[in-house]
């Protein structure tokens, strides 16, 4: 096989790979605009025939108004920044200790820390629900946000594993010119950190955004649901409210699009230099 017919191929094949990943979006972005009835016609048309109404918006309209959407909307972005940025903080200190800090034992509290990757959350949520009942914590977005920002493994070993790719001579030059650690993990690791940095922000961010077992069993109030509890209400025992559910999940995907999109240029770095498959 000639080159030519190669690149072709490759062509080929990204493109169709492409449109099969992007097809669910645009489908919900088609549906939210289509009236309740159109969403199981058949043959399915492709033309979203709200747009051509003098309520073009109908759907969002529906699902901010009747359902209280912007509350749940809200209270995701709240858990999710706040647990991404928690996990930025610990993450970077764990792993700058774990790279660069002599302390005994730290092989084997690392080997501990990585080992937990193996372990379900299933397996751990019954007592950690005691702890939060036992704390107080039921029906806040606290038992959401506090055990996300903990030491997590996979962000550990991201940021372990980019420290150690920062050149040991900048920092015995920080050390010589009389910096502290908290100065050199500061202005030095903290800077070369960055698309490491994004990378976990944005992993985190769309972990903590699609989260669904800890808010269901910890919130029961409606004034502190997240998104997915809220897209969940659409779907009943006896019948399913598609379009709705459908222009939901579409409003529900724009963040985590953004955020991506804004972090881009960093991702891919990040990944690559802490020798980590995305």
């Amino acid at each position: 096989m000639s080159n030519r017919h190669f690149k072709l191929l490759m062509i080929t094949g990204l493109l169709l790979y492409g449109t099969l990943t992007i097809f669910p979006f645009l489908w919900m972005l088609i549906t939210s605009f289509k009236p309740v009835g159109d969403t199981f016609k058949l043959p399915p048309t492709l033309m979203p025939s709200l747009l051509l109404t003098d309520h073009p918006f109908l759907n969002f309209e529906l699902v901010f108004q009747e359902r209280n959407f912007l509350r749940y909307f809200i209270n995701s972005c709240i858990v999710a920044i706040l647990s991404a940025l928690g996990q930025l903080f610990t993450c970077s200190l764990a792993g700058f200790a774990f790279a660069r800090i002599r302390f005994p034992g730290k092989k084997i509290i690392y080997g501990i820390l990585i080992a937990t990757m193996f372990v379900p959350t299933e397996v751990t949520i019954i007592p950690e629900f005691f702890m939060m009942r036992f704390f107080g914590w039921l029906d806040t977005l606290l038992p959401l946000i506090i055990p996300s920002i903990m030491v997590g493994a996979f962000g550990t070993l991201m940021m372990t594993e980019y420290f150690k790719s920062v050149p040991r001579e900048l920092e015995e030059a920080a050390f010589i010119d009389g910096a502290r650690t908290v100065h050199i993990f500061y202005y030095i690791f903290l800077p070369a950190a960055r698309p490491a940095l994004a990378s976990l922000f944005v992993v985190a961010f769309i972990h903590n955004w699609d989260e669904l077992l800890r808010p269901v069993l910890y919130i029961t109030n409606d004034d502190w649901k997240t998104l997915p509890q809220a897209l969940m209400n659409f779907v009943s025992e006896f019948e399913a409210e598609w379009t709705l559910l459908l222009t939901g999940s579409f409003i529900s995907t724009l963040p985590l699009l953004l955020v991506y999109m804004a972090a881009q240029k960093h991702v891919v770095q990040g990944f690559v230099h802490s020798g980590i498959k995305g």
